[in-house]
């Protein structure tokens, strides 16, 4: 668990949500089931989450592979590996939302299966 929570606190610092409760984030995708690790040699090198099922969708969420062992196709394992299960799960469509500015983790998600729909802008007009 100490491992999934820092992955989830590295996650959050590079997409600029840093000091959220990873803990308690980390925790319930654990115990709900809705977290997969990849491994190579038995050793845990990526993760990929997805949420729960809301009117037919779910959102694959977080995917990160830490920097050092990143370009290995860990992260593609992964996110293959929640994509499934959230389909098992029941859902009947699979988003992801992505950085367009990101085009390794772009081509990763469309060799995948992966489209884009449309582009999105977040304002928060509290900061």
């Amino acid at each position: 668990m100490p491992l999934v929570a820092r992955w989830f606190a590295e996650f959050g610092e590079a997409i600029g949500e840093g000091g959220t409760d990873v803990r308690n984030q980390a925790g319930n995708r654990v115990a709900s089931g809705r977290l997969m690790l990849w491994e190579a040699d038995g050793v845990p090198v990526s993760m990929a989450g997805f949420t729960t099922i809301v009117a037919g969708q779910g959102r694959v969420a977080p995917v990160y592979t830490p920097y050092e062992l990143r370009g290995r196709g860990y992260a593609s394992g992964a996110t293959c590996a929640a994509s499934e299960a959230v389909r098992a799960a029941g859902a009947e469509r699979v988003l992801l939302f992505t950085d367009l500015a990101n085009p390794t983790s772009n081509s990763l998600y469309q060799r995948l299966g992966y489209y884009p729909v449309e582009d999105s802008l977040v304002v928060d007009l509290g900061r």
